[in-house]
């Protein structure tokens, strides 16, 4: 299968890409949008996602892997229609990737993260993933 290509988002001060690496994985849990939820659901294990640090830091700081597919969210005790991944860190990038730097590039004018911005897991294409890699040093 073709790898796939995402971007997860998190507010630093609740779950940072330094809380990730500390930890070795973590699951990805709390995530209450029907639309991230479905993307969710299509990761498969050995997929890229890039770890965006949103409000303050603004910036994809780090690349993760999917470690394990789709289960039922713990997070969440009163019904099952949440899920999770399981996410583990494979390199900080060089460089962060600010979300100035993203919006002048035209490459990455119709990402998820310029389009629907507050959506906190979002795919991305092979181009888009390819040009966020080379603008961090990957």
């Amino acid at each position: 299968m073709t790898t796939q290509y995402w971007l997860v988002k998190s507010e630093p001060e609740a779950y940072a890409w330094s809380d990730l690496v500390r930890d070795g994985r973590t699951d990805w849990t709390g995530v209450r949008n029907y639309q991230a939820r479905n993307h969710l659901k299509a990761m498969r294990v050995g997929d890229q996602v890039f770890f965006y640090a949103s409000v303050t830091t603004k910036a994809v700081l780090g690349l993760a892997e999917v470690s394990r597919t789709a289960f039922p969210d713990t997070s969440d005790a009163n019904d099952d229609r949440w899920i999770a991944v399981e996410l583990k860190p494979l390199r900080p990038l060089p460089l962060p990737v600010t979300l100035d730097q993203i919006k002048a590039e035209p490459v990455l004018k119709d990402t998820a993260l310029l389009r629907q911005s507050r959506l906190s897991v979002m795919p991305l294409s092979a181009a888009e993933f390819k040009k966020i890699s080379k603008l961090g040093g990957l």
